[in-house]
C-alpha cells in the first residue's frame, strides 16, 4: 500500500479543541457555547504557559536596532521574552564584522561606577518591563555605525477558534498542544481525569521539547591558568 506522499497535516485550533474534548470523554454533540468559550480562553492561557517554557526554538527572531552615540537604552518589541544572543555589527559592507556581547544582571549593571563611559559596547542588561529594554555598556561611541542584532525568543501568537486558524507552532508540537488543552479542559469539565491528562501533557511536551533544540557539540573547558605559577 502506498503512503500519501503529502505533508499537509495542519489542523485548525477548532479541530484540536474537538479532539481535546474527546480526550476527556465529551463528544461534539454534547458541546455547548460555554464549552467553546472556555476552550477559547484556555487555548490562549496554554499559549502563555508555552511562552513561559522558553526557549522555544521555533519562536526565535532577530530584530535589529541602529545604535546612537551616547544613548545607552533601547526598547525591544513587547513580544520579546528572552535573549539568546546579542551581537553588534560594526561598520558596513565588506568591512563590517560581528561581535557578541555578554549579558549582565541588574546587580552587575548597578555596580558599574560610571555608566556614561562611551566606547564599543561589550555587555548588555535586559530589563523585562511590559515593553522590554536593553541597556548597553559602554555606551555606544562615535566609531560606528553600530547595529545591535537581538537574537531573541518571542511570545506565542494569540489563539483563535475562528476561521480555521492554527496554533502558532510547528507540526511537531501539535500533539503536545492538544494534550495541554485536554488537561486544561479536564480541570474545568472532568476533574476526575485531570491528573491523567496532566501526565499526558507533560509527557507529550517533554518529547516535543527534547526535539526542539539544536543538535550541536557542547564542551566545557575549565580555566586552570590561575592554578599554575
Amino acid at each position: 500500500m502506498a503512503s500519501s506522499n503529502t505533508y499537509a497535516f495542519s489542523p485548525a485550533i477548532s479541530d484540536l479543541v474537538l479532539n481535546a474534548f474527546a480526550r476527556i470523554q465529551i463528544r461534539p454533540t454534547e458541546l455547548t457555547t460555554e464549552h467553546l468559550n472556555d476552550a477559547g480562553m484556555e487555548a490562549n492561557l496554554l499559549m502563555v504557559q508555552v511562552s513561559n517554557r522558553n526557549p522555544n526554538s521555533y519562536a526565535l527572531e532577530t530584530p535589529t536596532i541602529d545604535l546612537v552615540q551616547g544613548v545607552p537604552t533601547y526598547e525591544l518589541p513587547s513580544r520579546i521574552l528572552a535573549i539568546g544572543v546579542l551581537y553588534i555589527t560594526t561598520g558596513t559592507g565588506e568591512s563590517a564584522f560581528d561581535r557578541t556581547l555578554g549579558p549582565i544582571s541588574a546587580t552587575d549593571y548597578g555596580s558599574i561606577p560610571n555608566k556614561t563611559i562611551q566606547g564599543p559596547p561589550t555587555s548588555f542588561f535586559l530589563s523585562l518591563l511590559p515593553t522590554p529594554t536593553i541597556t548597553l555598556y559602554p555606551v555606544p561611541d562615535g566609531n560606528g555605525p553600530y547595529v545591535a542584532n537581538v537574537q531573541s525568543f518571542r511570545q506565542q501568537q494569540d489563539a483563535s477558534l475562528r476561521s480555521g486558524q492554527t496554533f502558532d507552532a510547528p507540526y511537531r508540537a501539535v500533539d503536545a498542544l492538544t494534550a495541554g488543552l485536554a488537561f486544561r479542559m479536564a480541570r474545568i469539565w472532568k476533574p476526575e481525569l485531570e491528573a491523567k491528562r496532566e501526565m499526558d501533557w507533560e509527557k507529550a511536551w517533554n518529547e516535543f521539547a527534547s526535539a526542539d533544540q539544536e543538535d550541536v557539540p557542547f564542551s566545557v573547558v575549565p580555566g586552570l591558568s590561575s592554578y599554575f605559577t
